[in-house]
């Protein structure tokens, strides 16, 4: 086991009181349009200043998770979560699973084609000339030959995030952030060395033609073609890996 020590800051009160409140509100303990407890009433719950209470819901505030009323009705309540704020919690529990070698990298890219075909299908259908542009302005950015790797995979993954929004269905582009974000990253460090650039490029390129074309069953065919592209290129990686480990005595 390889554990790098750094040094440990501790978080302020209000940074935890509004963490244990932001997380009340993901989880469901606290739902929209919940009347929270008066400031009075919170600082004696968690035996707090009543100023520390006040900076504690400000940060939740500038978060848009509560919003204040005033008047007799008035008070502090839940704002509904936004899917940005759920979808950034699913993908750090998924990049966690990742890391503890939960999933395997044929799990991942089997997941991953099976999901953005079904958005790529709803793409052919939904995308409008403005994502069509946004895709071929990523294209532009994946050509520039000084992007380093985590650039190049930066590009990578907003161009398929743009595909699931594309999709049309929010709780599907919902779901795929969790996928691109977290785990498509992973496969395209791990193949890096052995894949080339210009034929991710050139796969992304077939697939924006093949939407602007309307036509589902070729951008599913191309997207099919990269993943068993970056699979083969990742089986490389891994043994390569393997070979280049120093061996046991």
């Amino acid at each position: 086991m390889s554990l790098e020590i750094e040094p440990v800051a501790q978080r302020s009160l209000p940074s935890q009181i509004a963490d244990q409140i932001r997380q009340a509100i993901i989880d469901g303990s606290l739902k929209a349009d919940d009347r929270l407890p008066t400031e009075g009433e919170l600082a004696l719950r968690y035996q707090v200043s009543r100023p520390t209470i006040r900076e504690a819901l400000k940060r939740l505030g500038a978060q848009n998770l509560i919003r204040s009323r005033r008047g007799p009705t008035g008070g502090t309540f839940i704002n509904r979560p936004s899917a940005h704020d759920l979808s950034d919690a699913l993908t750090s529990a998924t990049t966690l699973l990742v890391g503890m070698d939960a999933f395997s990298m044929d799990d991942i890219h089997q997941t991953r084609l099976l999901m953005e075909s079904n958005c790529l299908q709803l793409a052919a259908i939904h995308i409008s000339q403005q994502q069509l542009q946004q895709l071929n302005l990523e294209l532009q950015v994946q050509r520039d030959k000084n992007l380093t790797p985590e650039q190049f995979c930066a590009a990578d993954v907003r161009f398929h995030r743009l595909i699931a929004e594309a999709s049309g269905n929010p709780l599907l582009s919902f779901i795929m952030f969790s996928v691109i974000e977290a785990l498509q990253p992973v496969s395209n460090m791990v193949s890096f060395r052995f894949r080339e650039r210009s034929v991710v490029i050139d796969q992304h390129q077939r697939i924006v033609q093949a939407l602007e074309q309307k036509n589902a069953d070729l951008a599913c065919n191309v997207l099919a073609e990269q993943v068993s592209y970056l699979s083969e290129t990742t089986q490389q990686a891994q043994q390569w890996k393997a070979d280049t480990a120093p061996k046991s005595p």
